[in-house]
Formats: C-alpha cells, sequence, structure tokens
C-alpha cells in the first residue's frame, strides 16, 4: 500500500508539471553570453507539439537569443528575475519575420519574437524582456535595428506583468490580430529611436491596462495599414504615459477604418509632441472614439486632431486617397497643466478646406498654460494647411503650422463643435484669445472660463 501511495504521488506530480519546459533541460547554457536561441526554440516547438503548456526563463538567468518564434498553444513564463537578452548581433535575427509596413524604414524589418497565425499563446512573468538596442548593437548603418515583437495573423494574445525594455526600434507591431490582452506591463524604450510601445495595426477586440510606458517615440499607436483590416474595439484604461513624441497616435497609417476606442482614466506627463495625435490620411473613416478621466502634465499639445492626404505605408497605392470622413470624437474630463511650457501648448483641430473634422464634444476641461503670446501671435491669419507640397512627403506635424493664434483651443476646418464646461488659465499675460475658428460652420460654447472671464463666442478668422 506505501508503494501503491508513493506511486500515485510521483505520477500525479507527473501529471501537473507534465505540461512546463525550462530551457534548462533543453541545453540552455543562460550565462548571458552564449547564445540559447535554438535551446530556446526547442522547448517552444516541444510544448506546442505536445498541445501547449508553459516554456519557463527561469530565475537569475540570462538568456541570450536571436529570433525565436512563438506558437500554439504556448505560455512563456519569464520567472522573477530572469532575463531573455536579445543579441547584439543583427546577424542573429531571421529574415522571415515580415516586415515594418512604414515606408521608408525596411531597417526595422527583423525582430526578436515573432509569431505568424498562431493562437492562444500568452507572454507573461514577473521577468524582463532586454532588447539590447543601443545604438552600439544597432543601427541603420550596422545593418539594421529589429523591433523587440511581431505579430502577424494571429489570435487570442495577451502579455502581462512583464517589462519590456531597450529596444532597437519598436517594442511591438501587431499586424491584422484580433482578441488582445496586454495588462500591468511596463516598457522602457529610449536608448533608440523609433522606441514605439504598442503598436496596433488593423487589430480588432483589444484591451490595454495598467501599464506604464517611456518611449522614445509614440507609447500607443493604432493604425491601419491594410483596407481589409480595421481597427475597433480597441479599450485603453488605467496606464502612465511618457514619451519623446505622442503618448497615443491614432492614424497616420490609415488606409482602413478605425472606429470604437476608448481611452480612460489614464496619465500623459513630459511628452515632446502630443498626448493624443489623431490623424487621417489614407482614406479610410475615423469615428466614434471617447476620452475620458485623462490628466496631463509638460504636454505640448494635450489633443492634436489632422484630417489630410498623405501616403505613409509600404504598401500604401503612390496615388493619394480619396478623403473619406473623421467623425464623433468626445474629450470629457481633462486636467492640463502646461503652466511650465512655452507658448505652443494648446488644443488644435484641422480638417481641409470642404473636408471637415465633424461631431467632437470638449466636455469638463481644466487647463492650465504658460502665456505670453504676443500681439504679432494673435493677428496670425495665414496658416499653412497641411497640403502635399507643405508636407513634401512625410507627416503632417505642428512644426509646419508654428505658433497658433489661440493660446488654448484651436479650430479649424471643423464642423459641429461643442465646447462645455471648461477653464483655461493663463499663468502669464497673453495677447492670443483663448479660443479662435477658422472655417467652422457649425458651433456652441457653454460655461467657458478664461481667466475667470467668462468667453461667449470664440474670435473668427477669415470671415
Amino acid at each position: 500500500m506505501k508503494n501503491l501511495i508513493i506511486f500515485f504521488v510521483i505520477l500525479c506530480h507527473a501529471t501537473i508539471h507534465a505540461d512546463t519546459y525550462n530551457i534548462l533541460d533543453y541545453g540552455a547554457k543562460a550565462d548571458g553570453k552564449t547564445l540559447d536561441t535554438k535551446s530556446v526554440q526547442n522547448a517552444i516547438d516541444a510544448c506546442t507539439q505536445n498541445g501547449g503548456g508553459t516554456v519557463i526563463i527561469p530565475s537569475g538567468k540570462t538568456v541570450l537569443i536571436g529570433t525565436i518564434y512563438l506558437k500554439d498553444f504556448v505560455t512563456l513564463y519569464l520567472e522573477n528575475g530572469s532575463v531573455l537578452l536579445g543579441s547584439p548581433n543583427i546577424s542573429d535575427y531571421a529574415t522571415d519575420t515580415y516586415k515594418n509596413m512604414y515606408k521608408n524604414e525596411p531597417h526595422m524589418d527583423r525582430c526578436l519574437i515573432f509569431a505568424k497565425n498562431a493562437k492562444s499563446f500568452t507572454i507573461k512573468g514577473e521577468g524582463t524582456i532586454d532588447g539590447n538596442g543601443y545604438t552600439k548593437n544597432f543601427t541603420r548603418e550596422k545593418g539594421g535595428r529589429p523591433m523587440m515583437i511581431r505579430f502577424l495573423h494571429c489570435n487570442d494574445i495577451k502579455i502581462k506583468n512583464v517589462s519590456l525594455i531597450n529596444p532597437a526600434a519598436w517594442t511591438s507591431a501587431w499586424l491584422y490580430c484580433n482578441e488582445i490582452v496586454v495588462e500591468g506591463i511596463k516598457i522602457v524604450s529610449r536608448v533608440n529611436n523609433n522606441g514605439d510601445g504598442l503598436d496596433f495595426d488593423g487589430c480588432t477586440n483589444v484591451r490595454v491596462s495598467n501599464s506604464s510606458f517611456d518611449t522614445s517615440d509614440d507609447s500607443i499607436c493604432l493604425q491601419t495599414s491594410h483596407p481589409d483590416f480595421p481597427c475597433k474595439d480597441i479599450v485603453v484604461t488605467n496606464c502612465v504615459f511618457t514619451s519623446k513624441w505622442a503618448g497615443m497616435r491614432i492614424g497616420l497609417s490609415s488606409r482602413g477604418d478605425f472606429e470604437s476606442v476608448t481611452v480612460s482614466n489614464c496619465t500623459f506627463h513630459d511628452i515632446q509632441d502630443s498626448g493624443l495625435k489623431i490623424q487621417m490620411n489614407e482614406g479610410g473613416e475615423m469615428k466614434n472614439m471617447a476620452f475620458s478621466n485623462l490628466v496631463m502634465r509638460n504636454v505640448p499639445r494635450p489633443i492634436f486632431m489632422t484630417f489630410c492626404q498623405q501616403r505613409a505605408g509600404v504598401e500604401s497605392p503612390m496615388e493619394m486617397f480619396p478623403m473619406k470622413a473623421m467623425h464623433g470624437f468626445l474629450f470629457s474630463n481633462f486636467i492640463v497643466d502646461n503652466r511650465e511650457l512655452d507658448k505652443n501648448s494648446a488644443i488644435f483641430i484641422t480638417g481641409m478646406p470642404n473636408h471637415y473634422i465633424t461631431d467632437i464634444q470638449l466636455n469638463n476641461v481644466l487647463f492650465t498654460v504658460s502665456g505670453k503670446g504676443s500681439k504679432v501671435d494673435a493677428s496670425k491669419s495665414d496658416f499653412n494647411e497641411y497640403t502635399l507640397d507643405v508636407l513634401n512627403g512625410w507627416w503632417p506635424e505642428f512644426r509646419l503650422v508654428g505658433t497658433l493664434p489661440a493660446y488654448g483651443i484651436f479650430a479649424r476646418h471643423v464642423d459641429r463643435i461643442s465646447i462645455n464646461n471648461v477653464q483655461i488659465k493663463t499663468i502669464d499675460l497673453d495677447e492670443r484669445p483663448p479660443i479662435v475658428f477658422d472655417d467652422v460652420p457649425e458651433f456652441s460654447l457653454n460655461q467657458i472660463f478664461a481667466n475667470q472671464i467668462p468667453v461667449k463666442v470664440p474670435k473668427i478668422l477669415n470671415k
């Protein structure tokens, strides 16, 4: 009887751990110096071939790898204190990991972790994936800058609790994927250029929560590089953003449609360009987005929206797409403190002549700016439009327009905009009006105060 009990204990133990694959059992040295790509891949392959399970990156170990491929039903688990470290040699990164979808950027085609047509896989744990993407290792001139993660046509993906640091380019690119959960992660991507955080391209049913971003480029991007794959049903909540460029960018690559996006309960601080950068320019339709309960500090353009034409994607036709529609945006419950910045710190929303951004509401906003705009700034009435000649082959950036004639809100080629319960405060004297409209056929203002003085109507340009 005693031997029978021991047998059953051993059998139960084996059953419990049968779906666990420790990379050390597959020959990994895990010393941070030996290239362990084959060992890690062998563990992943064994895991998926046996119906799935967990591949273990052990605690206290640094595992050096080149490109690995995630597969069906695999959970890549990084134990606390473990590091999955990208090789510093570009030759260790495979060339069959699809490509970067933006024009003029083939040097970012390779990646460290890749999956194609895979389902139900996970990266999680308390460990770290370190891209080792320092400029001493990776530049365009040295053969390229690999992204950390790229997933193509995958379904049911989770990334939880891990830290993703030091990519040589984007941290992640998710192309045409569905059913995504990203929760509790930390991204730090400052050691090289183009350090985007999460880039969802033509993805659906995406939930990002409880995460922090410190990036050298846009922290989260929503984009659509293919007209058949929309970006829709996206939820971002309880996150913290700091970035060299934008906190969230929606659009730019925009051949497909965008719809049903919500962003809530987030903070943005010390961002160089924009908090919410929403840009439609490749022929898709963008609609039905809500942004609420956001706090921003030192964010020059809390909201920056453009509607124009520009080719962004590597697969986009050379001819420009007709401009379709950009409508249905709700911005509510914002606190923005930009007292430490210069005078270029306004909300800027602009369409094009006869191509309006429509149906916008700004509700319940506390907005503090530094002021110091001059009378010359206030009298400015002739601005660059985001035409093809002005863009000159690149993106619709704020610098192409420059200092605005309003210190709070400037809207141009916008229809049916409603601004309600907004307080704007300047720290120093600003000679510009708080709100300026240019080609805004229908609008309403209610309970607007500038330095505690009621604002009944905006200044109207080019009547």
